[in-house]
């Protein structure tokens, strides 16, 4: 555990996990910004080549998980929440069909123009949700993130995530946020909207950094491929309340209002949507791909390589107990 105090780490001393350091300030009812200060020791580590991966002791992990049991995080998001992708969707989905001239990606983002954004106290418009998987499919900077030999496409999409934990009450806290690539299968998705589960279920990062009070409000930020030595695609991206279409108690009430989603000691990482992706302006992605995505006030940039499964497909059979 350490603090980031660039071009430095300041280590931590008695905590082994952002999870202990959240679960504490909950017990202490401190604010896990003030906890962290007063556990700083005077030990710095570079920043440069951790976050480089080139140092022989330390490397950086995903910024929280559950430790010891990963399928207690679960891993979500909302999508349609940015106009960008409602756009790059919509087109995405017209493709698949010529008489309605407004599809159902359209549709919902306009219902979260219309009450995804519901005065103080009131519970606004349900938004897109996904299901991502739980904490083994979480991938660190710079990791590897992995399209499967089944998929039929691998595409960035940068976004900002929420890092929650539930405490033994059954509340749940924001840790803070993070950036995040969460890599989908558009190509799979557009040949049909019902494919949009399955597209979901892939690796994702988030980091390098955890934020723990950011300004949500407007977050302006960048994605960019590096294929070898050139940037084949780059585009400045914002995210934060006043680009989306449903406020951030929004979302949260309405991924939260589920107690499945309560229950005590559980960590929840949470994807709040991108503004546009590579893949709406025609890029595929290859193997050996550089994905990189930073917003202003969050740290250094997240980068990935893009690892395509050689395997090939393979037919899964179940055995039968009975």
């Amino acid at each position: 555990m350490a603090l980031v105090a660039d071009p430095h780490l300041q280590l931590l001393d008695g905590v082994d996990s952002v999870y202990a350091l959240a679960q504490a300030a909950i017990a202490q009812r401190t604010p896990l910004s003030v906890l962290a200060q007063t556990l700083a020791t005077e030990v710095r580590l570079p920043y440069d080549p951790i976050y480089d991966g080139t140092d022989p002791e330390w490397r950086l992990l995903p910024p929280i998980d559950h430790p010891g049991e990963p399928a207690r995080c679960l891993v979500t998001g909302t999508g349609l929440t940015h106009i960008g992708s409602a756009r790059d969707r919509q087109a995405m989905h017209l493709q698949q069909q010529t008489a309605e001239p407004q599809t159902d990606s359209m549709r919902m983002f306009q219902a979260g123009l219309d009450g995804g954004r519901p005065a103080a106290g009131q519970i606004g418009t349900a938004p897109e949700w996904f299901y991502k998987g739980t904490g083994l499919t979480l991938r660190a900077h710079g990791e590897p993130l992995t399209s499967p030999p089944f998929a039929e496409d691998a595409g960035e999409e940068a976004e900002i995530a929420g890092l929650y934990v539930i405490d033994a009450a059954g509340m749940p806290h924001r840790v803070g946020m993070a950036v995040g690539n969460e890599l989908s299968d558009h190509r799979y998705e557009r040949r049909n909207y019902l494919h949009l589960a399955g597209s979901k279920l892939r690796e994702c990062a988030i980091g390098p950094e955890l934020v723990l009070a950011p300004d949500f409000h407007h977050v302006p930020g960048e994605a960019w491929i590096e294929r070898g030595p050139d940037i084949i695609w780059r585009k400045r991206i914002a995210s934060g309340d006043d680009n989306m279409s449903h406020s951030l108690l929004n979302l949260e009430h309405h991924h939260f209002k589920y107690p499945l989603h309560r229950r005590p000691g559980d960590v929840h990482v949470h994807f709040f949507g991108a503004h546009s992706l590579s893949f709406g302006e025609g890029v595929s992605l290859a193997g050996g791909d550089v994905m990189a995505i930073r917003f202003d006030g969050f740290g250094r940039a997240l980068r990935n390589t893009l690892r395509v499964d050689p395997s090939g497909d393979r037919l899964v059979t179940v055995s039968a107990l009975g």
